[in-house]
């Protein structure tokens, strides 16, 4: 009894899948729909999908690789040179500052001696 049932299953299987098969061989063909043949992918697209179609793929990958970059900014934090012009780079000292300023002549050398003295060094 079991062994009638599993190929009555495995027939009515087997038909199921070769029946679409079947059917499909028997439909009429589409080709006298066309004049000249089948169009690219089988839809009657005209002029303008072989012009916006690379237009609209160019502009995704534009937008892409600009939500990529903004991202990695966003993430990655400042870049050096973005950071304010007033904050000093890390490793001057105020004696630094001093001696630059000195030098670009914007004190003098009274003045470059009394802020070395009260700065202590």
């Amino acid at each position: 009894m079991r062994k009638v049932l599993v190929k009555a299953i495995a027939a009515a299987s087997a038909a199921q899948v070769l029946m679409p098969s079947a059917a499909w061989a028997q439909a009429p063909s589409d080709a006298e729909r066309y004049a000249w043949g089948p169009h690219m992918m089988w839809w009657g697209g005209g002029w303008y999908a072989m012009i916006f179609g690379p237009l609209f793929m160019i502009l995704f990958l534009a937008v892409l690789i600009a939500a990529v970059v903004v991202l990695v900014r966003w993430l990655g934090g400042p870049w050096p040179g973005t950071l304010p012009p007033h904050h000093a780079p890390p490793g001057r000292t105020p004696l630094d500052i001093l001696k630059e300023r000195f030098a670009r002549g914007e004190i003098d050398k009274e003045e470059f001696e009394e802020r070395r003295r009260i700065l202590g060094e």
